[in-house]
C-alpha cells in the first residue's frame, strides 16, 4: 500500500484538540463520536495510512475520566440493519462493541435505544440487555424533529426522554453505524442535566465530511457513497459562511439540527459558544494528508466499491434502486465510471473469453493479474495462488498445490459435508499452503507475499460466498463483485 495519510502526525494534532475542548467545558463533556472508536476500515480505505484504531489510541489516555454510552435506533432494530463490513446486525454489534471495550479497560456506562415508539423488537432487546446487567434508556420519536425547535427543547421533547446516568467527566456517545441518533442523545442530556443545575458541553468528534477539503474532493464524495443508504448529503455550512466568511464542508443532518442546539445551548449558556456546525467538531483529518492524489484515488476506488456493494445488496433483495441511483449520480460528480478501477475490466474479459467466473487483482505497482474458475478452484482461490506466485517470483505454471492434496479435500466436502461445491476456497487454499510450508519453500515464500496484498484492487465476476469475502477482507484487499450468483 502507499500512503496518503501522516497517522502519527492525526494522532498528535487530534488529540490536542480534543484535549483543548474539554477543557472549554470544565464539568462535562458530551463527545459525540462520528464513525467508528475502532475498526474504522472505511477512514483506512479512503485515507491510505489512517489506522483503523487511531481513535482507541487516543482516548485510552483519558479512559479514567470517560465512560461510554452505546446508541442503537429502534429502526434498526426492528429491520435487522446489518453492519456492512462485519456482516452482523447492529444490535449484535452492540453486545460486540461493549466487550471490546471493556476488554480495554473502558467503562461502558449503558445503551441507548432511539426512535423508540412501541417497536416490540427493541422491547424484547431491552429485556436481554438488562437480563446481561446491562442499563438500558429509552429515547422517544418526537414529532417534527428537527424543525419543531420549541417543541424539541421542552419537557414534552428532551424532557420525556429517560435521563442516562453518568458518573464521569467525559461522556462518549457511539454507536454500531450512521444514522443512530447519537447527536440527539447529547442533546436531549444537555437539556436533562441543564433541569438538573448540571452545566455540560457537547463537540463532535466527526471524521466525515472532511470540513477543509472541497466539498466535491473524492474523500468527501465517498462518505456520502457510504452513507447512501441514509441520504446524507454534504453540504456547504452556511452557518460558518455567515460568521467567518469562509467555506466549510459539513452534511445536512448536522446543519440541520444547529437552530436546536443554538437554542438549547442560549437557554443554557445565554449565549452558544458555537458560531456554526462546523465549529462543533474536532476534525483534524484535512491537515494530515500528506498525498492528496493517493488519498484521490484510493476514494474514488471506495466510491465505486460501494456502487457494487449496494448491487449486491439489491441482487440479493436487500437493497433499493434509490442508494443505486444515488451513487451513479456520485459517479458523475466524482467524474468516475466502473472502467477507472482496471480490475473490473480486467476480470470481466477474461470471463467473456474463457465463459466462466473470473477474478482479476491490482497490485501497488499496476500490475494486474487475473484467474478463471478451475475444476478445483473457485475465481478467488485460483486468484491469490496466481498473485503470490508473481509476487514470490515462482513460474505460473508450477503447482504449489498438487492435485493429490486436493482430492481428498473436495473428496471430504462433497461426501463428508454434504457440500455442493467441490472448488476450494481461499481458506482451504491458504491451509494447504500453511501444512506444505513445512517442507516446500515455495509455498513458504508465497505465503510471505500475503502482506503484500494489503490495499490493493480486487474484482469478481460473480458474488463471492462469506469465507471468501472475509479472507480478502482480513488481507485488506478492496473486493468488488458483478451481482450475479455463481452456478454450481
Amino acid at each position: 500500500m502507499i500512503n496518503g495519510f501522516d497517522n502519527d502526525k492525526y494522532l498528535k494534532i487530534q488529540s490536542e484538540h480534543i484535549q483543548e475542548r474539554i477543557a472549554k467545558f470544565g464539568h462535562k463533556l458530551y463527545l459525540e463520536l462520528g464513525g467508528k472508536l475502532f475498526d474504522d476500515h472505511h477512514a483506512s480505505r479512503v485515507l491510505p495510512g489512517f489506522q483503523p484504531d487511531s481513535k482507541l489510541r487516543m482516548f485510552q489516555k483519558l479512559k479514567d475520566q470517560l465512560e461510554i454510552v452505546i446508541v442503537i435506533s429502534a429502526v434498526d432494530i426492528e429491520k435487522n440493519k446489518v453492519r456492512a463490513d462485519l456482516g452482523i446486525t447492529y444490535d449484535m454489534d452492540v453486545l460486540r462493541l461493549r466487550e471490546e471495550f471493556m476488554n480495554l479497560g473502558f467503562m461502558v456506562g449503558s445503551v441507548c435505544v432511539t426512535h423508540y415508539n412501541g417497536q416490540i423488537s427493541a422491547d424484547a432487546f431491552r429485556k436481554k440487555l438488562e437480563r446481561l446487567g446491562i442499563d438500558v434508556y429509552y429515547h422517544y420519536l418526537i414529532e417534527g424533529y428537527p424543525s419543531n425547535v420549541d417543541l424539541i427543547a421542552s419537557d414534552e421533547g428532551f424532557g420525556r426522554n429517560d435521563y442516562i446516568k453518568t458518573t464521569r467527566p467525559l461522556v462518549i456517545v457511539t454507536a454500531p453505524g450512521p444514522g443512530s441518533g447519537k447527536m440527539a442523545v447529547c442533546l436531549s442530556q444537555l437539556y436533562n442535566e441543564n433541569r438538573r443545575g448540571v452545566e455540560a458541553g457537547y463537540a463532535k468528534f466527526e471524521t466525515f465530511p472532511v470540513w477543509n477539503l472541497p466539498l466535491k474532493h473524492p474523500v468527501n464524495i465517498a462518505y456520502e457513497a457510504a452513507t447512501a443508504d441514509l441520504n446524507d448529503v454534504n453540504m456547504i455550512d452556511p452557518f460558518h459562511l455567515e460568521a467567518y466568511d469562509k467555506t466549510a464542508v459539513n452534511y445536512n443532518r448536522d446543519i440541520e439540527i444547529f437552530p436546536v442546539l443554538n437554542t438549547l445551548f442560549e437557554g443554557i449558556y445565554g449565549e452558544n459558544p458555537y458560531k456554526s456546525p462546523t465549529d462543533m467538531g474536532v476534525n483534524m483529518v484535512g491537515f494530515c494528508i500528506s498525498d492528496d492524489e493517493v488519498c484521490r484515488r484510493a476514494s474514488n476506488n471506495e466510491i465505486i466499491r460501494r456502487y457494487f456493494t449496494a448491487l449486491n445488496a439489491l441482487a440479493r433483495g436487500e437493497g433499493n434502486d434509490s442508494e443505486v441511483n444515488k451513487i451513479q449520480l456520485l459517479f458523475k460528480q466524482a467524474k468516475i465510471d466502473i472502467s477507472y478501477r482496471p480490475c473490473v475490466g480486467a476480470a470481466r474479459q477474461r470471463a467473456e473469453k474463457e465463459g466462466v467466473p473470473c477474478s482479476a487483482i491490482e497490485l501497488s505497482d499496476g500490475t494486474i493479474i487475473t484467474a478463471g474458475t478451475t475444476p478445483l478452484l473457485g475465481p478467488s482461490s485460483a486468484l491469490i495462488l496466481n498473485v503470490v506466485k508473481h509476487l514470490a517470483g515462482i513460474d505460473h505454471d508450477v503447482k504449489l498445490i498438487p492435485q493429490e492434496m486436493i482430492e481428498p479435500i473436495q473428496h471430504t466436502k462433497l461426501n463428508y459435508l454434504r457440500g455442493h461445491n467441490p472448488r476450494l476456497h481461499s481458506d482451504e487454499v491458504l491451509v494447504a499452503l500453511s501444512v506444505l510450508s513445512t517442507t516446500d519453500p515455495r509455498c513458504r515464500a508465497a505465503l510471505e507475499k500475503l502482506p503484500d496484498l494489503q490495499g490493493c484492487q480486487c474484482h469478481s465476476t460473480v458474488m463471492l460466498g462469506e469465507v471468501d469475502q472475509k479472507i480478502f477482507k482480513k488481507l485488506g484487499v478492496g473486493l468488488t463483485c458483478d451481482p450475479a450468483k455463481k452456478k454450481r
